[in-house]
């Protein structure tokens, strides 16, 4: 049985990083997600005359099924297989084969050396040819790895410590192998650290295969992008080991590196209409303070694009601050946080007349004009007329209502076409969900966009709402 989805976060959590990274890779591995980083990968393998052919076989067949869980290619992974015993044979170059049939049959056509076990100079011809540039390793590069995977089951006959370290410290990662009456120590100071992680040990060649899997993974990086681990907001590409964010045709990507404008060019004024009625409830409305947090995280903000004003109505109408006071987004949250709850009557008529006379009143001449009214309630006064004079302002006027709002305000207040300026929800808790689901980009009405034209805030709303809705039928 699966634990319950708390239990299992906790568990992660306790699990760790790493942890969570090898649970990741595990699953894209399973889902055909995952790629192996561009490398260039080395096999030293020992033939010493204590490797019996049969096991020299076997040997080749792990090679041959590491291989074929590996992105080869010229600008992937590229292979290469140094065989040794007291002399070194460079049996594939890093440059001869590009793909992975050709690459497998090479590694069936090679024989055992059957002489001595001079594991020191394999390394060091390794490093010094396999690894050359000549024998086709890429210039270094911190997005390239270079590996060399290194098979033995004897003491070696020379030094290795001094030259394994030389390897490493020219950037060559190494994993080190060991079979039946191998020297643990000899295994040590060849690999690199951490040593759990680059040094196996099993009993016999005949059971070597078993680690095939784990080399697949540890030169596999998950593709982020595949498996949705991103907070790219539209499009995710692809890069070794990581991911980047871009736009769609039309949009340009914002400063945070992963959100989307469709209106590069465009200045905003947006004011926010928040009621505070004590039907709203302190704890409610900490979770509007959110929402109106989370669309800021989505805007432009800055002195010359999007301004941002908030206005809190109740019996009373309080301006909380100006459009143009805080000109960029840690500023306007930490205002928005500090907004305090007015919890009165709800006289929603006159805060929209306290926005057009006062917030707009006081806006940049030339930019557009939105206002985002949120309300819980009934009005107590009338709002008909404040209303329509936004609208014939040229504002562009969203209204957002939860709990016991009334849809004929709503759509009184919303600009035309009412179905794409409005929207509806029974629940508070949906709020900050919807948030993340909406993109409100706000295009100068003078200088229109020559993308999709402006998000359609409606549909967007009832996408998100429809997806909650489920989601609370089946979890309530």
């Amino acid at each position: 049985m699966m634990p319950s989805m708390p239990l299992f976060l906790l568990l992660l959590s306790l699990m760790g990083a790493q942890a969570i990274n090898d649970l990741r890779t595990a699953a894209a591995m399973a889902a055909g997600l995952c790629k192996t980083r561009p490398t260039d990968l080395v096999f030293i393998i020992d033939s010493s005359r204590s490797v019996r052919p049969s096991e020299f076989e076997q040997v080749k067949v792990f090679l041959a099924k590491v291989i074929e869980g590996l992105d080869v290619g010229p600008n992937a992974t590229r292979v290469g297989v140094v065989n040794y015993a007291s002399r070194v044979k460079n049996e594939v170059s890093l440059k001869t084969h590009r793909s992975k049939p050709a690459l497998v049959k090479a590694v069936t056509k090679i024989e055992p050396l059957s002489t001595g076990t001079m594991t020191g100079l394999a390394i060091q011809f390794a490093q010094n040819v396999a690894f050359s540039e000549i024998e086709g390793a890429r210039t270094k590069s911190p997005d390239i790895s270079r590996v060399a995977i290194i098979v033995t089951d004897g003491r070696p006959q020379d030094n290795v410590r001094d030259v394994a370290q030389r390897a490493r410290e020219a950037g060559i990662e190494i994993f080190a192998i060991g079979v039946g009456r191998v020297d643990m120590n000899t295994l040590k100071q060849m690999a690199s650290d951490p040593l759990d992680d680059h040094v196996d040990y099993v009993e016999s060649y005949s059971v070597i295969e078993k680690l095939t899997k784990k080399f697949q993974e540890a030169l596999c990086v998950s593709d982020l992008c595949a498996t949705g681990d991103h907070d790219c907001e539209q499009v995710c590409i692809s890069t070794p080991g990581s991911y980047k964010c871009a736009c769609k045709d039309g949009f340009t990507l914002r400063d945070d590196g992963r959100t989307c404008s469709a209106c590069s060019n465009a200045a905003t004024d947006v004011v926010f209409v928040i009621d505070g009625s004590k039907s709203v409830r302190p704890e409610n409305f900490e979770l509007v303070k959110k929402w109106i947090n989370q669309i800021i995280d989505k805007l432009d903000v800055s002195d010359a694009k999007t301004h941002v004003g908030l206005v809190q109505y109740s019996s009373s109408v309080r301006e909380e601050f100006p459009l143009g006071r805080y000109n960029n987004k840690k500023d306007l949250k930490d205002a928005v946080k500090k907004m305090a709850y007015m919890e009165r009557g709800t006289m929603t008529g006159q805060a929209l007349n306290f926005m057009v006379e006062n917030s707009f009143g006081r806006s940049r001449p030339g930019v557009a004009k939105v206002g985002i009214v949120f309300t819980d309630g009934r009005s107590q006064d009338y709002i008909g007329d404040a209303a329509k004079k936004a609208k014939d302002n040229g504002y562009k006027m969203y209204a957002v209502g939860v709990g016991n709002a009334v849809e004929n305000e709503l759509k009184e207040i919303a600009s035309e076409p009412t179905a794409d300026h409005y929207f509806y929800t029974a629940d508070f808790k949906t709020m900050n969900q919807i948030a993340k689901k909406l993109q409100i980009n706000f295009c100068d009405e003078e200088k229109p966009c020559e993308c999709d034209s402006l998000v359609k805030f409606q549909k967007k709303v009832e996408s998100a709402l429809q997806a909650l809705t489920k989601k609370y039928i089946l979890f309530d």
